[in-house]
């Protein structure tokens, strides 16, 4: 009876020890007295006890937060830069041998490029042209993790933080820049309107006319909007239809 215990209980540590389930997104690296012997999963993997040895890899693509980085740019600025990449182990096998954490190893390198790439470049180009320094950082991360069978999908900078005093100048800079348009476009208006105001000068010289009948009816206006009495000194050239009439009726 304590036989067939004993080889119940065997057979159940030897189950326990020698049978793996890997998930779909799992893939086991199998070490057999210290050589890998193959890549398996998903699904039943059997291992022989004491012999072999299973490593798993998560296959998913894997989200890593870069924390702030201490960055000094080219124009002398030092600020602050953050940014997270998107990755994923293409093959198992090499993420397990050829480096000894590929997470750590992974996080290190996008440090060092971050800091690397962000110190190359201007503060106004790292603001205004952050697609390609996303494109610059994804091209070096994925170049340097290859050997490793890790492949880096994405790089995107998440925040810049700069100084009180940077951030004071850029408000006044902003500020002049919103100045000198306001002035510029105010200036462009007085253009055009001087422009037209000469073209109107013009066109009353050639008839003066015009000029006439635009006084009667600025008096008009006047008279509308007024009820106290307004003197206006009327031009002598409304009166010399008049006086010619009055010179024929004469003769």
């Amino acid at each position: 009876m304590y036989t067939i215990i004993t080889l119940v209980v065997l057979i159940v540590m030897f189950l326990a020890a020698a049978i793996r389930i890997l998930n779909e997104y799992e893939r086991g690296v199998i070490f057999r007295l210290g050589r890998v012997i193959a890549t398996k999963g998903p699904g039943l993997i059997i291992l022989i006890p004491i012999i072999d040895r299973m490593v798993k890899v998560d296959m998913r693509i894997i989200t890593m937060d870069v924390p702030p980085q201490d960055v000094i740019t080219r124009d002398n600025v030092s600020i602050k830069v953050n940014a997270v990449i998107y990755f994923r182990v293409l093959t198992a096998k090499e993420a397990i041998i050829e480096v000894e954490n590929f997470l750590y190893a992974t996080s290190q390198l996008a440090q060092t490029t971050l800091r690397s790439v962000c110190g190359q470049v201007e503060l106004d180009e790292l603001l205004a042209e952050r697609e390609k320094i996303n494109a610059q950082l994804q091209e070096i991360l994925d170049r340097s993790t290859d050997p490793w069978g890790i492949k880096v999908s994405t790089v995107e900078v998440k925040h810049i933080d700069l100084p009180q005093e940077m951030q004071r100048a850029m408000a006044k800079q902003a500020e002049a820049e919103r100045e000198r348009r306001a002035k510029v476009i105010s200036a462009e208006g007085e253009f055009q309107a001087a422009t037209k105001l000469t073209q109107a000068g013009k066109m009353m010289a050639e008839q003066p006319i015009s000029l006439q009948l635009r006084y009667l009816q600025t008096l008009v206006l006047v008279a509308a909007e007024n009820n106290s009495t307004t003197l206006f000194p009327i031009p002598i050239d409304l009166f010399e239809p008049f006086m010619e009439l009055a010179k024929k009726k004469n003769k």
